[in-house]
């Protein structure tokens, strides 16, 4: 059984520095619609880019709990800035080094884990989301070289300043029956001639984490540009989901747990009918209600995340955690809006960008259907059965 407490002194370590170095940013990124320079390095400096990249390339080599620790104690000072480093560690560094050969390793780990190259997991297309098989994006074998063309969208991570190099899902076999069997995952670096960004989505929230198009025009990338094996990217793929999902799963805590703070806070110190407002019953049961549904949240997660340390399966754990952390991300939110009232319709105040921030997490990396729907499939072990 994990013992939660032994992680209690790096998480307040992680907690003071990400109010150091993110949170004092968090309201000018989401105006500005822009993480600085300044605030990237600080976060590269700390390593947390890396945070499970090897050590021999320059990462922290931490395990899945450490990770999601960080990631939710970031994305309570900043979901913009908590859903970059959980994209660059489960969705990135987590297939490279689990697919990647030595030579990929090699090549890209180190920009990755340092923070000097930005990645990004360009999955979904127009037609091509929660249905990832109907991938139209192709790459054709021209001698030694593979043709790339298409179009994806909702990509995160797609920094136009910083260096970036995205994981692209691509049709490789031209027989329409292959379906997902026909798919495979290409390395993309962004200066690749043919690779062009599209336009950047105008989002509710996570203002800050770009969100673009990117349109392939016969852009061209060496043979061995493949990360796995060739028409097993779908695979690949759903493996790195099972791991973002824990990830985006600790970002929903993060922000839930940065709402409920607040809330508490607010209860403490706003005075109604001359009294403090959390002497009414109604606001202790409320605060009561969305701090056990934040423990529990979080204890889906870590649960979810051992799970992978320990080398189990972990594709229900991980759906579990997401859908059940986005949910009560999102209603733990609303209810510290209410609880503020006017102040929390404010955007002068944190609550109106934190409840704009969560809604994502019951989209990304899967809806909270497809979760519900990943989790009863492996209940009842359809695929067995039929």
């Amino acid at each position: 059984m994990l013992d939660y407490s032994s992680y209690d002194e790096f998480r307040e370590e992680i907690r003071a520095k990400a109010d150091e170095i993110v949170a004092p940013h968090a309201a000018a990124i989401d105006a500005e619609d822009h993480i600085p320079d300044g605030v990237m390095k600080a976060v590269a400096q700390e390593g947390w880019f890396g945070a499970t990249a090897p050590e021999a390339y320059g990462g922290l080599a931490w395990d899945t709990v450490r990770y999601s620790i960080m990631v939710e104690e970031v994305s309570r000072a900043s979901g913009s800035v908590g859903v970059m480093l959980a994209v660059q560690g489960s969705l990135i560094v987590y297939p490279l080094q689990k697919y990647g050969t030595p030579e990929q390793v090699e090549h890209y780990m180190p920009g990755f884990a340092s923070g000097e190259v930005l990645g990004s997991f360009a999955l979904t297309e127009p037609g091509a989301g929660s249905d990832a098989g109907n991938t139209k994006t192709t790459a054709v074998l021209d001698g030694e070289e593979w043709v790339i063309n298409g179009q994806k969208c909702f990509i995160t991570n797609t920094k136009r300043d910083w260096p970036g190099i995205c994981f692209a899902t691509v049709r490789t076999d031209p027989d329409p029956s292959a379906g997902v069997r026909g798919v495979s995952s290409l390395v993309v670096p962004a200066e690749t001639p043919g690779f062009n960004y599209g336009r950047k989505e105008n989002k509710m929230g996570l203002h800050g984490s770009d969100t673009s198009e990117i349109f392939f025009e016969d852009c061209r990338v060496p043979k061995d540009s493949v990360l796995g094996e060739l028409n097993e990217g779908f695979k690949l793929f759903m493996v790195a989901l099972d791991a973002g999902r824990i990830s985006i799963g600790a970002m929903a805590v993060g922000l839930g747990q940065a709402a409920l703070d607040l809330a508490i806070k607010h209860a403490e110190t706003r005075h109604q009918f001359g009294k403090p407002l959390g002497v009414q019953q109604a606001i202790q049961w409320k605060i009561a209600e969305m701090a056990t549904k934040v423990r529990a949240a979080r204890f889906l997660v870590y649960s979810a995340a051992a799970r992978k340390d320990a080398g189990l399966p972990y594709t229900t754990e991980a759906a579990m955690a997401k859908y059940y952390a986005a949910e009560v991300g999102r209603l733990v939110a609303s209810d510290a809006v209410q609880i503020h009232g006017g102040l929390g319709y404010d955007k002068s105040y944190p609550l109106e960008r934190i409840y704009r921030d969560v809604k994502l997490d019951e989209i990304g990396e899967g809806t909270s259907e497809i979760q519900k729907i990943v989790i009863g499939r492996n209940l009842i072990n359809l695929k067995r059965k039929t």
